[in-house]
């Protein structure tokens, strides 16, 4: 039976059409990388462009905030909060670059992979010590993965620590009084009930204190406080927040009171009128309030 014999001609010609589909290939995939190279240096560049930035605001911020020390002025504090607001911008937007950078796929096609070293970065604060720490145990597996041995000794334990946040919460305080009757007279004896910041009133002293600090010292308004406790399941409407600092500002009016004397006893007083955007309710709009001190 005779064979059949391949064309010489017609194998080089497959051949060389196989090499130009590869070069060309080839050719794609290097313009590729070289696309690549080019956005990741241009993204190095944004990064340490903001990086310097960042510690340009820094340099600044420090500057201003020694000076107001110096002098009083809204001007001065309005540059520093534009400057604490453009700073925050800043460096929310370098650690979105360096998380998804750290968080990129590996690079199949020229055998690279991306290492992710877990150690603390430099200048790291250590976790406060007075905040009270919770243990989550994480057990090791019960036999060797290698040999499948069950017999394992603790040759010690890698301890990492995360900061976690627990949102306040609510509670009901009940005041039970027992009622108690007297078998020789029927008389009936019961406890007082407790002294309490508002007659009548159904806030505790740590909700009323919390209300007057969050609008007075994080100017947060009561509106908005309310939204805020919507939120956890607690319906307190803002007028009844206000009869709650009403009631509260008359409490304090002793301590007003002291404060006063002890600031007029002095020889020289100084008063200052401070314009300050106050939020509007109801339209989400900014009305002009005025500080006096």
């Amino acid at each position: 039976m005779a064979r059949a014999r391949s064309n010489p001609s017609h194998n080089v010609a497959s051949l060389k059409r196989a090499l130009a589909e590869k070069e060309a290939l080839l050719a794609e995939k290097e313009a590729l990388l070289i696309e690549r190279d080019r956005v990741i240096a241009v993204r190095d560049a944004e990064l340490y462009a903001k990086t310097l930035q960042i510690e340009h605001l820094k340099a600044q911020l420090a500057v201003l905030r020694r000076a107001r020390f110096g002098r009083s002025s809204e001007k001065l504090d309005r540059e520093i909060e534009q400057l604490e607001l453009i700073l925050g911008e800043l460096e929310e937007g370098v650690a979105e670059n360096s998380e998804r950078a750290a968080r990129a796929p590996p690079d199949a096609e020229r055998g690279e992979r991306a290492k992710r070293q877990d150690r603390k970065p430099l200048g790291r604060k250590p976790l406060p010590d007075h905040v009270p720490r919770e243990r989550v145990l994480h057990e090791a597996p019960p036999a060797c993965a290698s040999c499948s041995g069950t017999v394992l000794r603790k040759i010690g334990e890698d301890v990492t620590e995360v900061l976690e946040y627990v949102p306040s919460f609510f509670k009901v305080v009940e005041h039970v009084r027992p009622k108690l009757s007297c078998r020789a007279c029927a008389a009936i004896m019961q406890t007082p009930l407790p002294s309490f910041p508002i007659e009548r009133g159904r806030a505790g002293a740590g909700l009323l204190a919390h209300v007057i600090v969050s609008k007075y010292a994080d100017h947060l308004p009561l509106f908005r406080r309310s939204e805020i406790y919507a939120r956890q399941g607690v319906q307190i409407s803002g007028s009844t927040m206000a009869g709650w600092v009403g009631a509260a500002s008359n409490l304090l009016g002793p301590l007003v009171d002291a404060i006063g004397r002890h600031v007029f006893a002095g020889r020289k007083l100084h008063a200052d009128d401070t314009p300050m955007p106050v939020l509007a309710p109801g339209n989400g709009k900014t009305k002009t309030g005025r500080l006096w001190t």
